[in-house]
């Protein structure tokens, strides 16, 4: 008998011996194997990222100086050409291959009114709207051309009344936003107080900034008392809301001189003759743009050009993916203060991508999301650190249970190994009704911003408290840091970097974006060498005040080229 018959003979010996011993659990245990088997097939997916663009997420400059690190930079915008400056806007007749504008405040509006373009600048007509939430059951939509009209009216309004410098002390809402393009269209400064500040504050704002205009909801300060401790001021615009119409608030209290011109928001539009303000200005390319003043949370006064803005704009443009960029299709929420530099750069990214924007006064004055985003369901939001750490302490506590921590670990064994967001599954369904409320539709978040704003105290957000929040709301998050003199972001995480290392206070910070680049300045305990960069936290580019800042913190660089806190 030769070998090939004998390895015959034995296999049939092998596998008869093997179907005589065969019964009812060796089928299940057979029928498990083959489940998981198809199971980790089918449900296998490609992560967000590819690894290797986590592992350095920033590029440095080939030398640096003595007593500082490299310089690094955006992958998208890489060293030996110029940082993302501009919109790249193209006016009618110029050359589909010339280099277009870097833009200002007046051609976000002017975008917004004409919708969206494609790349040989054929209108889409792919145009957002604008919403104004009141409680959880009115939901306002504005007119687009309204707002124009009223942007006519009110710049005009100001300029004839010799306003130069006007301090904007609203909430998140129209008349804020409409504000702000009237400055911009009317050659005026515009000043972003806080608000719902005490009128000692108020004052010293007031003082701080030179305002000699005033546009503010009525009854947030007491009129005499401004008038009294800040006799500079010429103008005041008064912000009535429908509660309050029927009572006279252009009367000038008794004691205060008259030297105040009183008006309210609604007269100066409703005196106008219908057709009157119906087309914007044209816009004057020679002359010089006004300056943005808005006060950061220490109190400092800080000038921001509008070409820090709009480059500020352009960096949260180009700096997510592609299929991840804002588009009409979203619907915007600022959830914090629109006084607030970040959420104002975003909220116009928004408005320029031609995303629908919804505004509410709650917005900075609630940690509460719930409350913050009821009667509307955004796709985006931009929140504040103690607003998610709130989110995420009272999701923590409802979804406590044994069961439940199970699903957890499953859903962040997919984030943090398999670098893709959770799926949900039938036993993550079981605990829908225990996850944060934001929004009236559940599962239609799909962003959500958020920032650490340098030399501020906050509240911290852990890489693992954000792993949390992504898998609690089903959005994916960035962290951003943000300092006074620069607009927008400086750097902010990864979209898809879900990776967790729970050994800091703070999560990183990421890479910077395509408008400004960052180094490390030693500093007499932080050194740079060739292993390690790390110092004081300067800032450069054209979304920088000065074009060169100091973040006012200390960091370091970590081994994946992301930004960290010492």
């Amino acid at each position: 008998m030769g070998l090939g018959d004998n390895f015959m003979l034995k296999l049939d010996e092998t596998v008869t011996h093997v179907l005589g011993q065969w019964d009812i659990y060796t089928t299940g245990i057979f029928a498990v194997l083959i489940s998981v088997w198809i199971y980790t097939v089918v449900s296998s997916r490609d992560p967000d990222a590819h690894p290797m663009l986590l592992a350095r997420q920033a590029q440095p400059s080939p030398v640096r100086k003595e007593g500082e690190s490299a310089v690094f930079r955006s992958h998208s915008a890489p060293h030996g050409i110029p940082l993302n400056a501009g919109l790249n806007i193209k006016d009618p007749g110029d050359s589909k291959w010339a280099r277009g504008r870097d833009g200002d405040l007046r051609d976000v509006w002017r975008r917004v009114v004409a919708g969206g373009l494609d790349r040989e600048g054929n209108k889409t007509g792919e145009i957002g709207k604008l919403f104004t939430v009141l409680g959880s059951e009115q939901v306002i939509e504005h007119n687009l051309a309204d707002i124009t009209r009223q942007i006519n009216l009110i710049g005009q309004h100001l300029k004839q009344n010799g306003g130069h410098n006007i301090a904007i002390i609203l909430p998140n809402s129209i008349e804020f936003l409409t504000a702000l393009f009237a400055c911009a269209f009317y050659d005026l400064t515009p000043i972003l107080a806080p608000y719902d500040q005490p009128i000692e504050k108020i004052i010293l704002l007031l003082k701080a900034c030179k305002a000699d205009t005033v546009i503010a909801a009525v009854g947030s300060f007491p009129f005499d008392a401004i008038t009294k401790s800040y006799p500079a001021l010429k103008q005041l615009v008064w912000v009535v809301d429908e509660g309050s119409k029927h009572m006279d608030w252009n009367e000038v209290p008794k004691g205060t001189g008259g030297a105040v011109n009183v008006s309210t928001w609604q007269e100066i539009i409703q005196d106008q003759e219908p057709t009157v303000g119906t087309e914007l200005p044209p816009v004057d390319r020679a002359g010089e743009l006004r300056k943005v003043l808005a006060f950061w949370p220490s109190g400092e006064l800080v000038e921001y050009t509008q070409a820090n803005l709009i480059a500020g704009i352009a960096g949260q443009l180009t700096s997510i993916p592609t299929t991840q960029r804002i588009t009409h299709a979203d619907l915007f929420l600022p959830v914090d203060s629109l006084s607030t530099i970040y959420p104002l750069v975003l909220m116009l990214a928004a408005l320029y991508s031609n995303a629908s924007v919804a505004l509410n006064s709650v917005a900075g004055q609630t940690s509460d999301l719930r409350i913050a985003t009821q009667g509307i369901a955004p796709t985006i939001i931009v929140a504040t650190p103690e607003a998610l750490a709130t989110t995420h302490k009272e999701s923590q506590d409802k979804m406590s249970s044994t069961v439940y921590s199970m699903v957890h670990w499953f859903q962040a064994r997919s984030l943090v190994q398999d670098g893709v967001m959770p799926v949900a599954s039938a036993f993550s369904r079981m605990y829908d009704s225990l996850r944060p409320i934001i929004g009236t539709t559940p599962g239609k978040l799909r962003l959500i911003y958020v920032a650490k704003q340098a030399g501020v105290v906050s509240t911290p957000l852990s890489a693992e408290t954000l792993s949390d929040l992504r898998i609690y709301t089903g959005a994916r998050i960035i962290y951003a840091l943000t300092a006074a003199k620069v607009a927008g972001a400086v750097t902010q995480t990864g979209l898809y970097d879900y990776r967790v290392d729970g050994s800091e206070k703070y999560s990183h910070f990421g890479a910077p974006v395509t408008s400004c680049e960052i180094l490390f300045k030693d500093t007499s305990e932080h050194k740079t060498t060739d292993e390690v960069s790390t110092g004081e936290i300067y800032a450069r580019g054209p979304a920088v005040v000065g074009e060169e800042a100091s973040l006012g913190v200390t960091g370091k660089l970590k081994s994946d080229h992301t930004l960290a806190l010492v």
